[in-house]
């Protein structure tokens, strides 16, 4: 049975599960799930960094992810596929450089096999496998390996890479559900990032960069500082062709779209935090051995207040409770907490068979109400996208619902649930309202603003989907298909 349509190939959702499946299905256990993977994350950098740069640099690496990758700015304490994806991709570019110097063949599988798990976590970690063949090819060849076996065992990473989504078509496929796997994950998709074009890019491009670059730009210079390295310090010129080819594949994985969502830059971050301790390092090189032995510690006092400034900003943030902190993030135009009342609401007044369906892209609420949804759009974006298959996405959604008469749906009129454009098909929306109006009665409503409550003692016949940012609750007359008026 399909439950839910996304573009995201399925390995979030199996870490999902087996972090529910583990510590339980609550808020806390997605955040703990959350820590856990950001920590494993923080720790690969650090032993990576090592292998290239030192003890030092390292250090300073792993302390710059840790803070950044939690930053507001990235919405880092939001757990997004970005985050899951980074432990597996690290993982499998630091057994990559352990893989070529010791040259064992199961340490290459296992290579593999993490950079291929990152990609059904997330596609864009296709570039960490782009830049894992690229450069193990490029050692091979230098280590003066003959033709066919640079071929053999390149080809070996290749296979490996692509095994963990091959496995996942096989086990779409005997579910019975490719068909709709394929045109989510590659028909659509291919129509959802064509929908900026390359010159169109650049003020997105650059509204985001500066929001994230702008709390940790000294930062962001640090890790410049550690790219020019390459320049003048002996030690980084060794390894230039893997840091530079590195910063330029994790740029690549921000890029598909060119849509630049704030968490998108997280796959950034290693590469960031890797340049920052490498330039803490040399530097302290450089002005011990051209200077003074004392000058080390400009450095390390530098990166102290590069981490500090930021890190007191954020103070006000991590000591918010849960709705302030939303609230800063998202702002009262995002429907967050009070898709709490709703959820609640309609777990009181349903039983665990009844189905709800949420005409909006909160799906935030089947979570909290603990409810499966009617059908599988969980969210409308895609369907007020100007694309070739919008307008047979609608249909198919308003014939899900209609099939299922789901017990509750809410109705969210907030333009950040919808985004919809000037040129989007509207059939939804205007079937929504003379649809709703027929055959469900009025419940409850919440608007999302400040200290909002869900009003529930209204006329049941009285629905008008008007005015924005509000969440509107219906329930099927039960009377069946006479309509309300």
């Amino acid at each position: 049975m399909v439950l839910a349509y996304n573009m995201k190939l399925p390995g979030i959702y199996i870490l999902y599960a087996l972090i529910m499946g583990i510590f339980g299905q609550s808020i806390f256990a997605i955040h703990l799930g959350l820590l856990i993977f950001n920590s494993a994350a923080t720790v690969l950098i650090f032993l990576m960094t090592r292998r290239l740069a030192g003890d030092m640099a390292a250090v300073v690496a792993a302390l710059v992810y840790a803070l950044m990758s939690m930053s507001p700015s990235v919405l880092g304490t939001s757990a997004h596929a970005t985050q899951f994806l980074v432990p597996f991709a690290i993982g499998g570019i630091f057994l990559l450089l352990k893989a070529i110097d010791q040259r064992k063949t199961w340490m290459l599988i296992t290579v593999g096999l993490f950079l291929g798990t990152a990609f059904i976590v997330k596609q864009h970690a296709v570039f960490f496998i782009l830049f894992a063949v690229l450069y193990y090819f490029y050692r091979m060849k230098k280590a003066a390996l003959t033709i066919k076996e640079t071929f053999i065992k390149t080809t070996l990473l290749i296979i490996f890479s692509a095994l963990p989504f091959v496995i996942v078509c096989g086990w779409l496929f005997l579910a019975g559900v490719f068909p709709a796997f394929w045109f989510w994950t590659f028909t659509y998709s291919s129509q959802y990032i064509s929908l900026i074009s390359i010159p169109d890019a650049y003020k997105p491009f650059m509204f985001a960069f500066w929001t994230i670059i702008y709390p940790w730009r000294l930062i962001w210079i640090i890790a410049g500082i550690g790219l020019s390295s390459v320049l003048w310090n002996e030690k980084s010129r060794t390894h230039w062709v893997f840091l530079a080819g590195f910063s330029a594949f994790s740029f690549f994985t921000i890029c598909p779209g060119f849509f630049f969502r704030n968490h998108y830059f997280i796959t950034l971050l290693p590469a960031v935090s890797m340049l920052a301790g490498i330039a803490v390092s040399t530097s302290m090189t450089f002005l011990s051995q051209r200077f003074s032995p004392y000058l080390k510690a400009v450095p390390v006092l530098f990166i102290i207040v590069a981490l500090a400034f930021p890190s007191f900003q954020h103070i006000r943030f991590f000591r918010a409770d849960p709705v302030t902190a939303t609230r800063m993030i998202y702002s009262y135009a995002n429907p967050f907490t009070e898709s709490l009342a709703v959820a609640e609401y309609i777990r009181n007044h349903s039983s665990e068979t009844d189905t709800v369906a949420v005409i909006g892209s909160e799906p935030q609420i089947y979570f909290y109400a603990n409810r499966k949804s009617a059908t599988g759009y969980i969210y409308v974006y895609s369907l007020m996208e100007p694309q070739a298959y919008a307008l047979k996405m609608q249909k198919e959604m308003i014939g899900e619902i209609e099939s299922a008469k789901p017990r509750y749906i809410v109705f969210v009129n907030a333009n950040l649930s919808w985004l919809v454009r000037h040129n989007s098909n509207r059939h939804i929306i205007i079937w929504a309202e003379q649809y709703l109006k027929e055959h469900y009665l009025l419940r409850g409503v919440i608007s999302n603003t400040p200290n909002a409550v869900l009003k529930t003692n209204l006329n049941p016949q009285d629905f008008k989907p008007i005015g924005n940012n509000i969440l509107v609750v219906l329930e099927r007359n039960r009377q069946g298909d006479i309509h309300v008026r």
